[in-house]
């Protein structure tokens, strides 16, 4: 009896222990699993998963890639859930902040990685900046970009469908202005087309219904608004005169005043110049608002978002003229005749170097 009681014990005694090694075991398994440095949010490694690869291969890739604590580890959970026939081979970006579960399911789904890169337009740039500036990123082929702006397939024209009712010869790029100025990730292999569809569906995207009903309005189309916009954005220099430039413009529309936009000089010149000559105000050029009445044919530029609401939104004034400060402040003096502007003309040019 003495003997059986010592044997029940020691058979507790050997459970607690088993049960013991177990958890310990069981924890030691599972802190196998966790991230290899859970810190290192922004890390990266773009692996390959080779088409064919056992889990067998694809755990020592992982290991030899820092990025799982234990090739055994990572083979038994996969078997444990019966996962190893339902990974896709491809290229996948992991961090070693991941644990093990999130690999898994990454390349359980098939979540491949897709190189991006990023570009930058600026405010107020040209079609052919634009075309330019891809380029130099080596995004882009110049010449297909600037075909597609004077051209744009169904597919563009469907993103903006107002662009389909203008019919103006004199445009020289039908999408100049609308490709909006932002910052953009794209595909490493992206086309021409893709991103300037992505351009074009921000510009799109900007007008709302609020915005679409404010030009209503104002009696403008998106088109002349647009054109506005951009003669506000090649003409302010900062934000707070953007909508009293506006209102400039709109005053001198409304009595059939030339609007005499600088701005619209030097891009019938194809070149930015400081100060224009007399000779240069007489451009032949339908975009050469100071022979020509009203809205040149189209924008000049791509607005912003502030030069878009400034056009939507003008200030109420009874100013009609405005130059340059030349003081450095990048601010106009606005004038209410054109006594008063020449005055401010000369005053501009006290303040020259």
């Amino acid at each position: 009896m003495l003997m059986f009681k010592r044997l029940i014990v020691l058979l507790a005694v050997l459970m607690v222990i088993i049960v013991a090694a177990a958890a310990a075991l069981n924890y030691y398994y599972e802190s196998l699993l966790e991230p290899v440095n859970p810190a290192a949010v922004e890390e990266y490694k773009v692996v390959e998963i080779p088409s064919g690869a056992n889990t067998e291969i694809i755990a020592a890739i992982l290991e030899n890639e820092g990025l799982i604590q234990n090739e055994l580890a990572f083979r038994y959970y996969v078997r444990s859930k019966d996962l190893g026939q339902s990974f896709l081979a491809g290229t996948y970006q992991f961090s070693p902040s991941m644990d093990v579960s999130r690999i898994v399911d990454k390349i359980q789904s098939g979540d491949v990685y897709i190189e991006t890169t990023w570009f930058t337009i600026p405010e107020g740039y040209t079609i052919e900046q634009i075309a330019e500036r891809l380029k130099e990123k080596e995004l882009a082929d110049k010449e297909i970009i600037l075909e597609l702006a004077a051209n744009p397939s169904q597919v563009l024209l469907d993103v903006f469908p107002s662009l389909k009712d203008i019919d103006d010869p004199d445009i020289n790029y039908l999408l100049e202005g609308y490709l909006f100025p932002d910052t953009y990730e794209i595909f490493t292999e992206a086309g021409e087309e893709e991103i300037v569809k992505l351009m074009l569906k921000e510009m799109a995207g900007l007008f709302n219904a609020e915005r679409i009903s404010r030009a209503e309005e104002l009696n403008r189309s998106l088109h002349e608004i647009i054109t506005i916009a951009s003669m506000i954005e090649r003409e302010a220099a900062v934000d707070h005169e953007r909508d009293i430039i506006a209102g400039v413009i709109y005053n001198r529309l409304a009595i059939g005043q030339l609007l005499q936009i600088d701005a619209t000089i030097q891009y019938a010149l194809g070149e930015t110049k400081e100060f224009l000559t007399f000779a240069d105000l007489e451009v032949p050029s339908p975009y050469n608002t100071y022979q020509n009445a009203g809205l040149p044919p189209g924008p000049i530029a791509a607005p912003g978002k502030a030069s878009i609401d400034a056009a939507l939104y003008p200030k109420d004034t009874d100013y009609y003229y405005y130059n340059y400060k030349y003081d450095g402040s990048g601010e106009h003096y606005f004038s209410h005749t054109l006594e008063e502007h020449l005055q401010n003309v000369r005053k501009a040019e006290e303040n020259l170097p």
